[in-house]
Formats: C-alpha cells, structure tokens, sequence
C-alpha cells in the first residue's frame, strides 16, 4: 500500500506513469490515488520517481514479492 502527501503532490503524473501494475490514477483534479491495492507489489516505483517525495511506500506482503521477483528473475526490487 501505499501513501500520497496530497499538500506536497505537484499533480505531475509521475507515480501514475510509472506504476507497472497501473494501481494508481489521476483523479478529476490530477491528484493521484492508489484505485487497486490488491495489485500493488509495493516496488516502490512511483516514490522512487516522484520528483516532490509526495510518496511512501509501506511496505508488505507485496514488498516480499517484489523482493522475490528480484532473487528470481533479476527484477531490482525497490521497497523495504
């Protein structure tokens, strides 16, 4: 799961376009909200990417899969 500070967000669209489970979209007013949290691998790509640091990744269960992905498949993992 993840977190958005919506008071430092620049509405940019980074985490949007990164997100390679597409978990998170732009609402009406271009801030970014996480729609599908059961999909997110916490990879930590859009806090990495975020030019303001408006995201934090909390890492779990998806953070292991992603760690997982990375010893098997040389996937670099992101998050913890």
């Amino acid at each position: 799961m993840i977190n958005i500070d919506l008071t430092t967000c620049r509405r940019c669209g980074t985490c949007v376009e990164v997100c390679p489970q597409q978990t998170i979209i732009a609402r009406g007013d271009g801030f970014p909200v996480q729609v599908y949290e059961d999909r997110c691998m916490e990879c930590g790509a859009c806090a990495t990417n975020c030019p303001a640091g408006a995201v934090a990744v909390n890492a779990g269960v998806g953070c292991f899969s992603a760690f997982l992905n990375e010893a098997l498949f040389g996937k670099k993992a992101a998050c913890g």
